[in-house]
C-alpha cells in the first residue's frame, strides 16, 4: 500500500513537496536502549462535565500541540506527569527519512517540546536516499509524520523507527520485509508498541500467496500480543470504502479494507475531520471531497471476533461474520491535522497515517499510568464504549460517509452513526478518561 498519506498508506495526504538530502538513513545497534519499563503513575482525572454547544461558528484548521493534546483529553494527563515515560513505541517503515532528526528537532523547539529521544535501526541494510525518488520522499514525509505525532501525544516515549530498504506498495510486495524488521523488534524486546501507518488491501492480497503472507503476520501477531503484550495500531486506509486492487493502484469498483488493519489482533484506527473555535472542538467523518476518506467497511479474510458481538447485534450495518473495521479513529484530515515539520516546512499532518500514531502516543500514555503494558486493548475497548462510561471516554462521531469517487470510480460509502460505525470505528479518544476505565476494563477482563 505504501504509507497512508499522499504516499505512504498510500498514504499520507497531509504531506506535501519534500525538500530532503540525499543521505543515507544509518543503522544503529539496538544496544540496551530500550526504555520498556513503565512506573505505575498517579492521576487524578478532573470533574466531568459535558462540553456545552458552542454558540458560534466552528472552523476546519491546523492544530498546535496543545490545541491538539486538548481536543483529546491528554493536556491533563501531560500536566500530572503522565507523558509516556518508561515507554517505547515501534515504528516500521520503509527507507525512513534522512533529515528525520533535524526536523524533529525543528518540530520540538517550534512547539516547545523536550528533545525527542529517537533511535533509528535498519537490521536489513539500507539503500541510498534519492530525493527523486517518490516512494523514498513519501516514505520519508511518513517516518517524520509518524515520529512527530507519537512525541507530541507522549513526548518522554522511546521511539525506535525500524527501516526496511524495501519500499512497501501493494499486495506482498514489501511484506516479508516488514515482518521480518517486526520479528527483529520482538526478539530484541525493542518495545511493546508497534504503529504501522501502511497497508496493503485484501483485494491485493487475496491470492495463495497473499493469503499465506497474511497468515504468517497474523500467527505473529496474536503470538506476541498473549505472550509478549504488544499492542499493535494500524491506519486504516485513505480510499474511503474501498481500497486498491493492486500495485499499479487501481481502485477496486467494489467495497473493500485493507490489511494488517483488518486484524483482530490488531487495532485499527479510522479518521476524522475536526472543526474548532479555540476552545470547542466537533468532529465528522473524514471525507475529503469523496476523493479520499476513512476507510472503513468488514473483511473477507477474518471473521468478526468475539470483542464486536455486541456492536455487530446492535449494528444498522450488517457484519455477515466478518470482522469490522475501524475500532476507533482520530484526526485525519490535512486541513485540521497537527502542524508538523517535513523536509524544513510545516503542514497539517493528514491521512491515517497521522491517526494511527495519535493512538500509539496514547497507549504509551496508558502503559505509564497502568504501569505495566496494556496489550491487547480491542476487548477492553469494546467493553468500554459498551459501559455507562462510553459517552464520557470517548467521542462518538454521528456525522458523516466514506463514500468515494475517484478516478471516475463510484463506492457507496458507509454512514458514521451513533456507537461503532465501519467509518470511525468506536469514535475519537478522551484519553484523560478512557485510559483509566481502560485499565480498569482490562483488569477485569483479565
Amino acid at each position: 500500500m505504501k504509507p497512508f498519506v499522499v504516499s505512504p498508506w498510500r498514504g499520507f495526504v497531509g504531506i506535501y513537496a519534500l525538500a530532503c538530502l540525499a543521505l543515507i538513513i544509518s543503522s544503529c545497534n539496538p544496544g540496551n536502549g530500550s526504555n520498556n519499563q513503565p512506573i505505575k503513575a498517579a492521576f487524578t482525572p478532573p470533574p466531568y462535565t459535558p462540553v456545552p454547544t458552542p454558540t458560534g461558528p466552528l472552523q476546519p484548521q491546523p492544530l498546535g500541540v496543545e490545541q491538539f493534546r486538548k481536543a483529546y483529553g491528554i493536556d491533563s494527563l501531560i500536566k500530572q506527569g503522565i507523558t509516556g515515560k518508561g515507554q517505547t513505541i515501534i515504528d516500521i517503515v520503509s527507507y525512513g527519512s534522512p533529515t528525520l532528526q533535524q526536523d524533529v528537532a525543528n518540530f520540538d523547539r517550534h512547539f516547545a517540546l523536550p528533545a525527542a529521544n529517537i533511535q533509528v535501526i535498519s537490521p536489513l541494510g539500507t539503500v541510498p536516499f534519492d530525493p527523486t525518488n517518490g516512494d523514498m520522499t513519501g516514505w520519508a514525509g511518513e517516518t517524520e509524520l509518524d515520529v512527530e505525532i507519537m512525541h507530541a501525544v507522549a513526548p518522554d516515549a522511546k521511539i525506535i523507527v525500524l527501516t526496511s530498504p524495501v519500499a512497501e506498495t501493494e499486495g506482498t510486495v514489501g511484506l516479508p520485509q516488514f515482518r521480518q524488521l517486526l520479528q527483529y523488534a520482538l526478539d530484541h524486546h525493542l518495545g511493546s508498541i508497534v504503529s504501522m501507518s501502511w497497508g496493503a488491501s485484501e483485494p491485493s492480497l487475496s491470492d495463495g500467496a497473499g493469503r499465506a503472507e497474511v497468515a504468517q503476520w497474523d500467527k505473529l501477531f496474536q503470538q506476541s500480543t498473549t505472550g509478549q503484550g504488544i499492542t499493535y495500531l494500524a491506519s486504516s486506509g485513505d480510499l474511503g470504502a474501498t481500497d486498491y486492487l493492486d500495485a499499479q493502484h487501481d481502485i477496486s469498483p467494489h467495497r473493500a479494507i485493507g490489511f494488517p488493519s483488518d486484524d483482530p489482533w490488531v487495532t485499527s484506527v479510522g479518521g476524522t475531520s475536526m472543526t474548532t473555535d479555540g476552545v470547542h472542538f466537533r468532529e465528522t467523518a473524514w471525507n475529503s471531497n469523496d476523493a479520499s476518506g476513512s476507510n472503513g467497511g468488514f473483511s473477507t479474510f477474518f471473521p468478526t471476533p468475539s470483542y464486536q458481538q455486541a456492536v455487530s447485534s446492535n449494528s444498522p450495518n450488517p457484519f455477515n461474520n466478518e470482522r469490522g473495521v475501524p475500532d476507533v479513529a482520530a484526526d485525519a484530515d490535512p486541513a485540521t491535522g497537527l502542524y508538523v515539520d517535513i523536509g524544513g516546512s510545516f503542514t497539517g499532518a493528514g491521512g491515517t497515517s497521522a491517526s494511527a500514531p495519535v493512538w500509539a502516543g496514547i497507549v504509551a500514555l496508558g502503559n505509564q499510568l497502568a504501569g505495566h503494558n496494556l496489550g491487547f486493548i480491542d476487548p477492553a475497548l469494546y467493553r468500554v464504549a459498551g459501559s455507562s462510561n462510553g459517552g464520557r471516554d470517548f467521542h462518538d462521531v454521528t456525522v458523516g460517509d466514506n463514500t468515494i469517487n475517484r478516478d471516475g470510480i463510484d463506492v457507496p460509502g458507509f454512514s458514521a452513526g451513533p456507537g461503532w460505525d465501519p467509518v470511525t470505528g468506536l469514535g475519537t479518544p478522551n484519553a484523560q478518561y478512557l485510559l483509566p476505565d481502560l485499565i480498569a476494563a482490562e483488569q477485569q477482563g483479565a
